[in-house]
């Protein structure tokens, strides 16, 4: 380019595209005769004076969300301006969907208020005082990501020194999060999914909590405050559940079935679990009674009744099947009922397994047709012995809960069809047995089922079960109307409550 030496102003270069200025400053001019067009030199480069724009290439879209608030994401647009044509003015960035715009006179140009979690592409046009160039391509598409929505908080209970705090997770701010509730006062925290358990309370102190929601780009504010709770020591009580002992038929009642903490369930299952309950909370208890003996030969058809279950919170053991009957078959239960003696017509009733064993099988089809015993809580029943002795009931479990060793759930003693004949022995813990005619009743609280009865006279009733729970002597326990049971004084750290009849609730303080 030429220059003025009178008054040092530029003079605009005249030539082809070879001989532009190879050292210019913005404000060059230069006629291209190549171009055959007026240039003048940009922040672009060289570029057509009084000319329409041309549409910018490269559309590339990059999210900067970082730190935005929920639902105001961004992101950053930079394309390449076209080499031909007249210098922009300005830049134009619109988003599909949304039609979210920027406006921009350099790459890149910043777009915001965009939905979280959406994706977007994103295209560019250029224009001056000349025209408005086409649109560019659609950048790929990218998530406008911000920090997270804020949770919605929701319930919340108590545990021993620890709370466990449900919410629901709003919108993620378009990348994973991680949550955390917030206990007030103590600021204590847990992370995870709904529930948190928030450890290290305090019992007896008033908590409320809130959840935050946390990604890479920040954390959201806090939940509403939830619901106050208290956490409060829990009790761990071992048990004994034991159900009615079934009634006697011509074979004997099975006991009522048996699970327990301390020992060995019915049939030989490992001991249970303790249970973990809270103060100042109902739980519901039954003690089940026995079932009612029948009639055991003649005109009958069917057998001694099914001994009630018995249940302590979410604990159900299920009451003895009945002695068989007539030609019945004994009837399932916690353990099955004899089979009664009835030409090897009928079988005996099924156990419940983790809670007593079958009835036995009236083998001997051979006057004076002897009946089997019923199930125990530790022995199935047993087949008569020879056709003159009916078969033992099943043996019952020992059980130390009180303390003292004890045993429960005997199966009643089969019956024989002469009326001078001698029924057999039921099983440990309450086992009923005959004698002349009428069966022996199980024993009340052993759930031991009823003995087999003689021909036309009537079984035995089942014994009635028996719930008794120990715990620690810290804490005192509250007997609802319904129940009659009683509470020991405390033992090794301990307090025993026996419960003998009755349905209701018990609670602790």
């Amino acid at each position: 380019m030429a220059i003025n030496n009178l008054n040092k102003t530029k003079i605009p270069g005249v030539g082809t595209t070879a001989t532009r200025l190879s050292n210019p400053s913005i404000g060059d001019t230069h006629y291209n005769g190549t171009l055959g067009r007026l240039e003048i030199y940009t922040s672009q480069g060289w570029m057509a004076l009084s000319a329409p724009p041309q549409t910018p290439t490269g559309v590339t879209a990059t999210d900067a969300g970082s730190g935005r608030a929920y639902n105001n994401g961004s992101a950053s647009i930079a394309f390449t301006p076209a080499t031909a044509g007249g210098l922009p003015t300005s830049y134009v960035v619109t988003s599909s969907p949304g039609s979210y715009t920027a406006t921009g006179s350099v790459s890149p140009i910043i777009v915001s208020g965009q939905q979280s979690n959406t994706s977007y592409t994103y295209t560019v046009v250029a224009s001056n005082d000349y025209a408005t160039a086409s649109a560019s391509s659609a950048s790929s598409a990218v998530t406008a990501t911000t920090v997270p929505q804020v949770p919605t908080i929701g319930a919340v209970t108590s545990g021993n020194a620890s709370a466990n705090v449900a919410y629901t997770a709003n919108g993620t701010g378009g990348l994973s999060n991680t949550y955390t509730a917030t206990s007030s006062p103590g600021g204590l925290t847990g992370t995870g999914s709904s529930p948190i358990t928030v450890s290290g309370l305090t019992n007896g102190t008033s908590y409320t909590f809130t959840v935050t929601a946390t990604n890479a780009n920040g954390t959201s504010a806090a939940s509403a405050a939830s619901s106050s709770v208290t956490p409060v020591a829990e009790i761990l009580v071992d048990y004994l559940v034991l159900a009615g002992g079934g009634g006697g038929g011509g074979g004997g009642g099975g006991a009522g079935g048996l699970r327990s903490t301390v020992t060995a369930s019915g049939r030989g299952t490992a001991p249970e679990s303790n249970l973990t309950l809270l103060p100042s909370t109902n739980y519901a208890v039954t003690v089940g009674a026995g079932g009612a003996g029948v009639l055991g030969y003649e005109g009958i058809a069917n057998a001694g009744g099914n001994g009630a279950n018995s249940v302590f919170s979410t604990i159900t053991s299920l009451g003895g099947g009945g002695g068989g009957a007539g030609a019945n078959f004994g009837t399932n239960g916690g353990c099955g009922g004899g089979a009664c003696y009835s030409s090897g017509q009928s079988g005996p009733g099924a156990g419940t397994a983790g809670q007593g064993f079958d009835g036995g099988q009236d083998t001997v089809d051979i006057p004076p047709y002897p009946g089997a015993g019923g199930g125990g809580t530790g022995q199935a029943g047993q087949v008569p012995l020879t056709a003159s002795v009916p078969g033992p009931g099943g043996n019952g479990t020992a059980v130390s809960i009180t303390g003292t060793s004890v045993t429960y759930g005997g199966g009643g003693g089969g019956g024989i069809y002469p009326y001078s004949s001698t029924g057999a022995p039921g099983g440990t813990g309450g086992g009923g047995s005959s004698s002349g005619g009428v069966g022996g009743d199980g024993t009340v609280n052993l759930g031991g089922g009823g003995g087999g009865n003689s021909r036309t006279q009537t079984g035995g009733n089942g014994g009635a079960g028996v719930v008794i729970l120990r715990y620690p002597d810290t804490f005192t326990i509250s007997i609802g109307a319904g129940l009659t049971g009683t509470t020991s004084s405390p033992s090794g750290g301990y307090k025993r409550t026996t419960l003998t009849a009755g349905t209701g609730n018990l609670s602790w303080a």
